[in-house]
């Protein structure tokens, strides 16, 4: 599995990275590209998967962009980390399972390479930090399965600013808040936290890849 990064081109915009994305997954899953993680910065930008209500968004002024994957809406932009798993699955297809290793993963790295005890919060998706009584949600996952190849991911709040998530209900959830890694103590780059997380989420990945497809962790320019 390789590691595709444009990190270095700064935040980009949402819809172009998509057409890449999208461009990419139809080359996985007619097994003419290898398994791939995209990471990339995205410009300012809401997105609504298909779990959206009407109150989510409160505030309509605010452009949200309707997309194709689970869950609800939430926000994209400067010092967030996203990853698109592009991974050509065998049968049987268990999108929770891969969002389960997902959560495992960021979990484990956020932990033996930046010293956050992050965590899963049964019946939520996505990875978690638990406040007081508030839990407080560092990453968001919204995953779609297309020709037994998976596309969208995860956002990471690596350095966010969190004030851009007031003005919509972020993933659904009104009894949740958002946290990031830089608000619980840990300052850290974009390309450090993506690479730190691309071996085990490759490693997690290997139980989903058909046989032949396996391979070390690699990068890609």
């Amino acid at each position: 599995m390789q590691l595709y990064s444009l990190l270095g081109e700064g935040p980009i915009d949402y819809m172009a990275v998509d057409a890449i994305q999208r461009s990419l997954h139809d080359r996985v899953a007619a097994l003419d590209a290898a398994d791939t993680l995209l990471a990339w910065e995205a410009k300012d930008t809401y997105t609504a998967g298909r779990r959206t209500k009407p109150q989510d968004i409160p505030d309509h002024s605010i452009p949200v962009i309707p997309m194709d994957r689970g869950g609800s809406v939430t926000y994209h932009g400067p010092g967030q980390l996203v990853i698109y798993p592009i991974v050509k699955v065998r049968p049987p297809k268990d999108v929770v399972a891969f969002v389960r290793a997902t959560e495992a993963a960021i979990i484990r790295v956020l932990d033996t390479s930046f010293g956050l005890r992050a965590c899963a919060v049964e019946g939520r998706s996505g990875v978690w930090f638990r406040d007081g009584g508030l839990d407080k949600k560092v990453c968001a996952i919204g995953m779609k399965f297309a020709d037994d190849a998976t596309m969208h991911g995860l956002a990471l709040n690596v350095s966010t600013d969190l004030a851009k998530f007031g003005t919509i209900v972020p993933c659904g959830l009104a009894d949740a808040g958002v946290t990031s890694m830089a608000e619980q103590g840990v300052e850290a780059s974009l390309d450090e936290v993506a690479r730190a997380l691309a071996p085990e989420l490759s490693r997690q990945y290997r139980q989903f890849q058909r046989p032949e497809r396996v391979e070390n962790y690699g990068s890609a320019a």
